[in-house]
């Protein structure tokens, strides 16, 4: 039985010590060396004081110093808090404040970046840096140690702490319908049954070489790391820059196994594919969003001998659905059936279940759904509430995800996505919250009003586009404005149009009607008016 998900790595390191476990660049390692890292960290962070349940965020990119440390993290009896090696010093460090972390793994360039937002994280007490030696901190809040003075203090604690494995193992950011984004706490059973579930449908074995090319810090990411070494198999680490490097790396690597987002898939395809590359792959999974019926018959006329895995998950439960490759041809559209050990149930508000073809909101029961929103009781209880159906002799019930999804389930049991019961807008695989745009905005003394919108985009999903209206007298520089938000965003975040207009529609509540400015959005992009 397995209560901590670094247990992974420790146990194929034990049973297939010379294994490859990543690959970065030039450089491998195996699961031995893997986990001589990963347990030297552990001791490292014991040796700085950290407790049980403290959170490490980690502000990198892909390099084999991140998995030890987020891996370490875990075994110590510590959480791990993956920032998106994207996001702005800015968000970096309202993660960091946010999940009141004391340990900070980045980079001397990323440090010196962050230096400026980090004096409002009172709990940081120390910073590792992978690349430099401990140097004097620039406010002197925090120590800045060096990785190898960190993992050199190793050897006196006993790593691992004891776990148990509905303790906390990890915090994913993800935009919230609303504000800021909302760290969703996942256990090490969310973690190891994730890795267990996906790679048994997908079928990884010890010999597929997964391509990493996702952020850690979106749960599909994060997935390609748990289904293979949960097999011992290999992952191959990219920090996706040029679509061009993909086709090549897939080559030199034997490269099995691929998940994407639709727009990573659109810019896959549009490159010339190696021979080697194009037979090695026994499967691609998208996630994020639907992928559209030409991109798929072009990957699968691509890629000859793999199969497609079609997936639909949330944050708040790692994974929730995937449709059979044999079922692609019959209905492309659907998001398939659940995932092993985890129930799928369509509800009405109410919390009874919908009949076929009734649409409802998707509700995600069993192993996987998470511990809630980190530090926010008030949205944990909307989302995470008790699961439909359940005897009422049971005193205490068992909560489920309401995911806000709406959905309808055809007579043979498979699910197909509807919409959003909410305004979150779905870019480039990302979830993105109109609300934590608009506040850009008026934070600005020209604005008056804001709204962000999501309409349909062939490539993204969905485009941001903004509309404004200027406050009175004022003349808005958009120039400033899109410069605002180059600055505080990075670039899936950012507003693909911004359009000025006088005042914005009122629904008859007297809030801003986004659903008025979402249909004449839309109608504008389609003509052209708005590109």
């Amino acid at each position: 039985m397995l209560l901590n998900i670094a247990e992974f790595i420790k146990q194929k390191a034990q049973s297939s010590p010379d294994q490859q476990a990543i690959v970065h660049k030039r450089e491998d390692q195996s699961y031995a060396e893997l986990w001589r890292d990963i347990e030297a960290f552990a001791e490292g962070l014991l040796s700085l004081g950290l407790a049980p349940r403290d959170r490490v965020c980690i502000f990198l990119e892909k390099r084999p110093e991140m998995l030890a440390a987020a891996f370490g993290a875990a075994y110590a009896g510590g959480a791990f808090v993956p920032i998106n090696p994207v996001a702005k010093p800015a968000q970096a460090a309202y993660i960091a404040e946010n999940c009141q972390a004391p340990v900070l793994v980045t980079s001397a360039a990323r440090l010196q970046a962050l230096s400026d937002e980090l004096g409002d994280c009172p709990s940081l007490r120390h910073v590792i840096l992978v690349d430099g030696p401990a140097v004097e901190s620039a406010r002197g809040a925090y120590e800045v140690v060096g990785w190898h003075d960190v993992v050199e203090s190793a050897g006196t604690h006993g790593a691992g702490a004891r776990t148990i494995d509905t303790d906390m193992a990890a915090i994913l950011y993800t935009s919230g319908s609303t504000g800021r984004p909302k760290g969703v706490v996942l256990s090490h059973r969310n973690l190891i049954v994730g890795g267990q579930s996906v790679s048994s449908y997908i079928g990884n074995q010890p010999d597929d070489r997964i391509l990493a090319v996702l952020p850690f810090s979106f749960d599909a990411g994060l997935s390609q790391l748990t289904t293979a070494f949960c097999v011992g198999a290999t992952v191959v680490l990219h920090n996706y820059l040029l679509p061009g490097e993909v086709p090549r790396i897939c080559a030199k690597q034997g490269i099995t196994g691929m998940t994407g987002v639709p727009p990573l898939y659109m810019q896959l395809m549009r490159q010339s594919w190696p021979e080697e590359a194009r037979q090695s792959l026994r499967y691609f999974a998208n996630t994020g969003g639907h992928m559209p019926r030409a991109l798929l018959d072009q990957l699968r006329e691509t890629f000859p001998q793999a199969k497609p895995f079609l997936m639909y998950g949330l944050t708040e439960a790692f994974r929730s659905t995937y449709l059979d490759p044999a079922e692609v041809d019959r209905r492309p559209d659907s998001i398939g059936k659940a995932i092993p050990n985890a129930e799928i149930l369509v509800a009405r508000p109410d919390g009874s279940l919908c009949e076929a073809g009734e649409e409802g909101e998707l509700v995600h029961r069993g192993a996987l759904v998470s511990l809630g929103y980190w530090n926010d009781p008030e949205m944990t209880a909307q989302r995470f509430r008790p699961a439909p159906g359940q005897p009422e002799g049971i005193p205490n019930k068992e909560l489920a995800v309401w995911s806000g999804d709406i959905v309808r389930r055809d007579e043979e049991g498979f699910l197909y996505f509807v919409g959003r019961r909410d305004d979150m807008i779905k870019t480039s695989g990302y979830r993105v919250s109109p609300t934590e745009i608009e506040e850009l905005a008026y934070a600005r003394d020209d604005v008056a009003e804001a709204a962000a919108i999501g309409v349909p985009h062939d490539e993204l999903g969905q485009a941001i586009v903004l509309i404004v209206a200027p406050k009175s007298q004022a003349t808005l520089d958009e120039d400033s404005l899109i410069a605002d938000y180059k600055k505080a965003l990075p670039a899936y975040m950012l507003p693909r149009a911004v359009l000025l207009r006088e005042t914005l529609p009122r629904s008859g509540n007297g809030k801003i009607d986004r659903r008025a400015l979402a249909e004449g959005c839309a109608k504008m992009f389609r003509e052209g008016e708005a590109a």
